[in-house]
């Protein structure tokens, strides 16, 4: 499930540009801020219920925040993956790059599993938008990422 349709028409049109700013000259924090600054979150979004009830509610506050880290994190992942191909390496380890207050099991299990990193590449290029087949990140606020395994 992705959290871009959260955003504005206006935030839709220069997500690509601000991500890319992100990558290269700040951080997701900074990547955050922008999304608030220029009003660029949706304030509210439509639901469906199983009843087929649709509904009106606010967008959480933290919205923001969870596209921001979520993706920052995608494409890092993506960067280390592709530099570890380039330099030899085989795999990543997946640790908990941020603390969370409430860790679901399945993001404690993930920890310390290794991934071949073009099989970690390619799931994360083609999952975009919704559940990677490899579970990682094994959804928003995880605060799980990966790290190099040295030969």
């Amino acid at each position: 499930m992705t959290h871009a349709r959260r955003l504005t028409e206006e935030g839709a049109r220069l997500w690509p540009d601000l991500l890319r700013e992100a990558f290269l000259k700040y951080d997701d924090n900074w990547l955050k801020s922008q999304l608030f600054s220029r009003g660029l979150m949706r304030a509210s979004e439509y639901r469906r219920s199983r009843r087929s009830i649709i509904t009106a509610s606010r967008v959480s506050i933290r919205a923001a925040e969870t596209l921001a880290e979520g993706e920052f994190n995608r494409y890092y992942m993506r960067g280390l993956c592709r530099y570890m191909i380039e330099t030899g390496g085989t795999e990543v380890e997946v640790y908990r790059g941020k603390n969370v207050e409430n860790p679901r099991l399945g993001s404690v299990a993930m920890i310390e599993r290794r991934l071949l990193v073009q099989d970690l590449l390619n799931d994360l290029r083609i999952s975009q938008g919704i559940e990677p087949a490899l579970g990682l990140p094994p959804g928003p606020n995880s605060g799980l990422t990966v790290r190099r395994v040295e030969p």
